[in-house]
Formats: C-alpha cells, sequence, structure tokens
C-alpha cells in the first residue's frame, strides 16, 4: 500500500455481497449518495480492492 493511503474504517462483507462504506467517504471524496458512481479494480499483486471515482466517460463505457 503506498504512502498516500488514509484509513477509514473496517466494515464486513454482507451476505447479500455488499460492503458499506464509511460516512467519511462523503466528506473525502465529495461523493453523493444514489449519484457517485465508483469503478472498482483488484489489484493481484497485492490482494487489493481498489475503489476510485468514475468521471461521466468512463461511467458511459459500460
Amino acid at each position: 500500500m503506498n504512502n498516500n493511503c488514509i484509513y477509514l474504517d473496517t466494515y464486513i462483507l454482507q451476505q447479500d455481497m455488499r460492503i458499506r462504506l464509511p460516512k467519511a467517504i462523503l466528506a473525502n471524496m465529495n461523493a453523493e449518495r444514489g449519484v457517485t458512481r465508483f469503478s472498482i479494480y483488484y489489484d493481484n499483486e497485492n490482494r487489493e480492492l481498489i475503489l476510485k471515482k468514475s468521471d461521466d466517460t468512463e461511467a458511459n463505457r459500460k
């Protein structure tokens, strides 16, 4: 993990595969509930999930 990472919280993977995001996401990433989209990546080398705030062009590709 790089030095620019900020730890926010730990949550359990729910039975229906949901992960609750900490409320700090709203302030730290200027995200809006029900509006902001995230792209999900997996870093196989470090076994990390990466959530990146999607821009409009990235969201429209799907």
